[in-house]
């Protein structure tokens, strides 16, 4: 029986490490952390990190590799959609403006990475570089507000950026507790059906009972956020962004080729090579993959502050590496999937609201950097010992 908890403990170190964190810092700010505002005040300002990590993760399967570039292309092609939209271009043009520009930046690195042998630190700091004097050069060095309703609604920028309740409650929003039972259903019956499936096909399959008690806390914390939510605005439309990228980036991990490609690679590429698989195509497909969310997360920067800054962007790398990393991501590569990705964001978001609330010097942008390096050396140190055991 120890010896089962053991391994449960270890499966589930982060999960842990984030409740000790949450409770923490509910004890230290007198339990403001957890204010419905708050709740939305963290989706919404992490938004960019959910988004970036899991175009990370891709990355970081095949071999522990990394983009250090994608924060100035944050800034890149946020820049650029900013400076259209200041001049009376049709929204949606420009949001397809900045997602071809993401894609081309990652086709770009891509090409040095999978087909020229380039390193991919190497790559990937020379576009840190280029994309960040291409950026102040689209600004001028200036910011450019944008003002354009409809852009900021949809991308969570503007007041009205959350879905209405259309069942019209007085005192919580219905619609979003609604949208939150809904969840559960559909995630309790998938995982039934998973579970089923995989039985059938005579794969090992954890005991009900340890399942059953997952799906119950998982449940049970969906409801609460989504509660929370209904006592302040309801569903803020970052959330929705999301929760899309984030299930086609765990059915592309769990379910289609490419997805097994990454792990392969990240395994053992030589072996992979050897099975018939060109691993130039799935390093590309990798940074092709990442380009296009730094484009997503440049058009969701934008939105959340309606402008764009020459500054915007930095350090959102670190910040996205350091949520796959924290999320169990190994950094050898070929280990890692979306539900790590979602605690580790959610644990740097946490670390920077509660550091945020409590103020003083706990609060300064010093103090935050020096407990997320920790953090993160903590979640490395994990991972190469675990290595060393095995």
């Amino acid at each position: 029986m120890s010896i089962k908890l053991l391994d449960i403990i270890k499966k589930y170190t982060m999960v842990l490490a984030l409740i000790a964190v949450v409770i923490f810092f509910y004890v230290a700010t007198s339990g403001k952390i957890l204010f419905p505002q708050n709740i939305n005040n963290l989706i919404s300002q992490n938004a960019y990190v959910f988004v970036l990590a899991a175009g990370m993760l891709l990355c970081i399967l095949t071999g522990g590799n990394i983009d250090l570039a994608v924060g100035s292309v944050v800034c890149f092609v946020g820049g650029i959609g900013a400076v259209m939209m200041d001049r009376n271009i049709n929204e949606w043009l420009a949001v397809i403006v900045m997602l071809i520009g993401g894609l081309l930046v990652g086709a770009w690195q891509g090409f040095w990475i999978a087909y020229i042998k380039v390193p991919p630190f190497i790559a990937t700091l020379a576009g840190m570089y280029a994309f960040r004097g291409l950026a102040n050069k689209v600004l001028q060095g200036f910011a450019v507000g944008v003002r354009n309703e409809t852009f900021l609604n949809v991308f969570g920028g503007g007041a009205d950026c959350f879905i209405p309740d259309f069942f019209h409650g007085k005192d919580i929003n219905i619609t979003c507790i609604a949208v939150g039972v809904a969840v559960v259903i559909i995630y309790v019956a998938v995982t039934l059906k998973n579970r089923v499936s995989a039985k059938s096909k005579g794969y090992e399959v954890a005991p009900l009972a340890q399942e059953l008690a997952k799906m119950v806390v998982i449940s049970a914390v969906v409801l609460w956020i989504f509660y929370k939510l209904a006592n302040y605005k309801g569903i803020p439309v970052a959330l929705i962004w999301i929760a899309l990228v984030l299930l086609a980036y765990q059915y592309i991990t769990t379910k289609t080729t490419m997805g097994r490609y990454l792990y392969a690679v990240g395994g053992n590429e030589k072996a992979t090579r050897l099975s018939g698989i060109d691993s130039r195509k799935v390093y590309f497909f990798a940074y092709v993959n990442m380009g296009l969310m730094a484009g997503l997360a440049g058009i969701l920067t934008i939105a959340r502050a309606a402008g764009a800054q020459p500054t915007f962007g930095q350090l959102y790398e670190m910040d996205a590496i350091a949520a796959c990393f924290i999320g169990g991501a190994s950094a050898y590569g070929g280990e890692g999937n979306v539900f790590g990705v979602i605690i580790g964001a959610m644990l740097m978001g946490v670390i920077n609201m509660g550091l945020s609330i409590v103020g003083g010097d706990f609060g300064s942008a010093n103090f935050v950097k020096i407990i997320k390096g920790l953090v993160v050396l903590a979640a490395i140190i994990f991972d190469v010992l675990s290595k060393k055991k095995k």
